[in-house]
């Protein structure tokens, strides 16, 4: 698989580190475009964005009134044409891709806004965890399911009091006093994904520090509470978890005790890179249907196109669009 680096960049070519463009000169050559991905990561980017042009943006109307069968029904679409897998190890089922291919898959998918959160939380900050700190057991057990949509993964870090603060939680964890588990007490909100999930990854303090644990969803102690009911992207579901005496095997624990804020900036990190991904998807889709509607909608005896004003708010639409898919 080739990586941004491998397409762009040859050995007689110093690779641009930074922000260096903004005080160093630099030629047509390094500068990188949507044409210099491999074949292999072009193709996976038609795919993606058929996937959701034929399969998502139909279901629309479904997905906004959070007909969430129809939601993990496309997830377990997109499982099947690998894009659930992209950033899993193929031992585990996935495809074990480079995260240039990870971002065209998210800005390709996204066409429709509920459902780009719901598949990015999943692929992105619901499964990452595991590739990157889970035991061989936990791997085993989890990654082929999240890699197929068999399993929907959600994170749970944010809680009423610690949402940007999120090393201030009150959720706690307490080993029992034969080191067979972990009993958990406190309240996750804002959580997406928790309507329909099977898997969490749920961040507690033990002690004084944070660590995480895979929590499934039948765990005695362990309830969802009501959806929210929210401005946007209102198909995307997000719930309050409440963890009330939740008894799970000290073998839950993901990484190390005490590093669990290792395991949550690390992950949210590479979430927040492919959202710019994401919202670029959701950009350019947005100005194909800017477009159509002014070309559609008659005013005066003649399309709103053919307006001056019209057309220099589509056009600083596509220069908007053209400077976010650069910056990514």
């Amino acid at each position: 698989m080739a990586t941004m680096e491998s397409a762009v960049h040859t050995d007689s070519t110093k690779r641009a580190q930074g922000g260096s463009f903004l005080i160093e000169d630099r030629g047509p050559e390094g500068v990188f475009t949507p044409e210099d991905l491999s074949e292999e990561q072009q193709q996976i980017a038609k795919t993606a964005t058929d996937f959701a042009r034929n399969e998502v943006l139909p279901a629309s109307r479904d997905i906004e009134a959070k007909n969430f069968a129809v939601t993990v029904g496309l997830l377990r679409k997109a499982g099947e044409l690998g894009l659930m897998g992209v950033d899993v190890p193929e031992i585990y089922g996935g495809m074990g891709m480079d995260k240039v291919t990870s971002a065209v898959i998210a800005d390709g998918v996204s066409k429709q806004a509920s459902f780009s959160t719901t598949f990015s939380a999943h692929v992105g900050i619901g499964t990452l965890p595991i590739v990157w700190y889970g035991t061989e057991a936990q791997k085993q057990k989890y990654l082929p399911k999240l890699a197929t949509g068999e399993w929907i993964g959600a994170y749970a870090l944010s809680e009423s009091t610690s949402g940007s603060d999120a090393l201030n939680c009150r959720t706690c964890a307490v080993l029992s006093a034969d080191g067979s588990q972990y009993v958990l007490n406190g309240e996750k909100m804002w959580i997406t994904n928790s309507g329909f999930a099977d898997l969490f990854v749920v961040f507690a303090k033990t002690g004084e520090k944070l660590s995480a644990f895979l929590i499934e969803r039948n765990t005695p102690g362990f309830s969802i509470g009501a959806e929210e009911h929210k401005l946007g992207i209102r198909g995307s579901s997000t719930c309050p978890l409440i963890l009330a005496d939740c008894r799970i095997p000290a073998a839950s624990l993901l990484g190390e005790a005490g590093k669990g804020h290792h395991i949550a900036f690390n992950v949210l990190n590479i979430g927040r890179f492919k959202l710019g991904a994401a919202c670029v998807g959701g950009a350019r889709q947005v100005l194909q249907d800017a477009i159509l509607y002014a070309k559609e909608r008659k005013a005066f005896g003649k399309s709103i196109a053919e307006f001056g004003l019209i057309q220099e708010k589509l056009a600083e639409c596509a220069a908007g669009v053209y400077t976010g898919e650069s910056i990514v």
